[in-house]
């Protein structure tokens, strides 16, 4: 039997920490037999989060840490000054091979620190981007980078291209992802100074299916598997798509239960309005990786519930399972060098 894949949970991220954290953790654990976890954070706020949770004891572990990074921290200084903190603690079990992947809800700033700084990148990849799966009309696509690098070369874009399509062949079962290049057209000659370097080098990578640029209206529409691009636009269309689904979703609510005749309608469209729901939910995917580290890091939302921690732990046991890392190295032509 393979061993298992063990998995650090920050158990004190995020503002639903440590209750919905360790129930999202525990319900990986009832899920997955292939799986172990280890819970870092206050014991004893741990220990009263599983009171009355059933859960396999065997693979549940507790590594006890007296500091919390909070989301206002400078998150350099947090992660090199509270070193006995809930992610710091975690993100060292990644880097000395105690754990295969950390999964934190806390500071995106202070993982995205720590896990360059803590777990180290992969050697020959440049810069790790931020990389979430996002629910489209015709299914899911990977926003590539969406919160790390703000001003990145083009030669780290086409590595986030390589990585991007090498994950989700692995993580949707996508055969040969169509990659686009986010621009302000879809002609070659469109774009900014950086788009029009990339382009070109995009082009000519034999081992992409790239299908030229797209406009931001094409993520939502399913244009393309893996969308590119710097980490500011990335963020900027990753927020506009969450506050847009919120605001649609908070209108059509209040609309269905304005009246008597709203009301009963809501009724009869409940089931179908129930399906369209799930399929566009995010959380299902789990968390954003950061992807080109030594080891796997997965940042979710900060406001995440149980349910989207236990689909980011079962997104990194897939990970490990996969060996995305390995195919990183072998595809992208990386490792030790001179």
């Amino acid at each position: 039997m393979a061993d298992k894949v063990h998995v650090v949970v920050d158990a004190m991220g995020g503002d639903n920490a440590p209750g919905l954290i360790v129930k999202g953790a525990v319900d990986a654990l009832n899920e997955n037999a292939n799986v172990e976890v280890t819970l870092t954070g206050r014991e004893a706020d741990i220990q009263k989060a599983l009171s009355g949770l059933q859960y396999p004891k065997d693979r549940l572990h507790i590594v006890h840490c007296e500091e919390v990074i909070e989301m206002a921290e400078p998150p350099v200084d947090a992660i090199r000054t509270k070193k006995d903190s809930s992610m710091v603690r975690g993100l060292r079990m990644v880097k000395n091979g105690e754990a295969d992947a950390f999964v934190t809800a806390g500071s995106t700033g202070a993982a995205l620190a720590g896990g360059q700084l803590l777990v180290g990148r992969i050697r020959g990849i440049e810069r790790p981007p931020l990389a979430p799966i996002l629910p489209t009309a015709k299914g899911p696509v990977l926003l590539i980078d969406c919160g790390a690098n703000m001003d990145p070369r083009a030669s780290m874009l086409l590595q986030f291209a390589q990585m991007g399509s090498i994950y989700m062949s692995n993580m949707t079962g996508i055969d040969k992802p169509r990659v686009g290049l986010v621009s302000v057209g879809t002609e070659e000659e469109k774009g900014n100074a950086l788009t029009k370097e990339v382009f070109p080098l995009l082009k000519s990578c034999e081992t992409i299916n790239f299908v030229g640029n797209i406009e931001g209206r094409d993520i939502p529409e399913g244009a393309v598997d893996v969308a590119v691009t710097d980490a500011f636009t990335g963020n900027a269309i990753l927020k506009t798509y969450e506050g847009v689904a919120g605001v649609l979703i908070h209108e059509l609510k209040d609309a269905m239960l304005s009246t008597t005749r709203s009301k009963a309608g809501a009724l009869l469209v409940k089931p179908a309005l129930k399906d369209m729901l799930v399929k566009f939910d995010a959380t299902r995917y789990g968390g954003a990786p950061m992807l080109g580290l030594k080891g796997l890091v997965v940042k979710t939302h900060g406001n995440s519930k149980s349910e989207e921690i236990r689909n980011a732990v079962a997104q990194c046991v897939l990970f490990k399972e996969k060996d995305i890392n390995g195919q990183f190295v072998k595809e992208m032509e990386l490792g030790p060098k001179g």
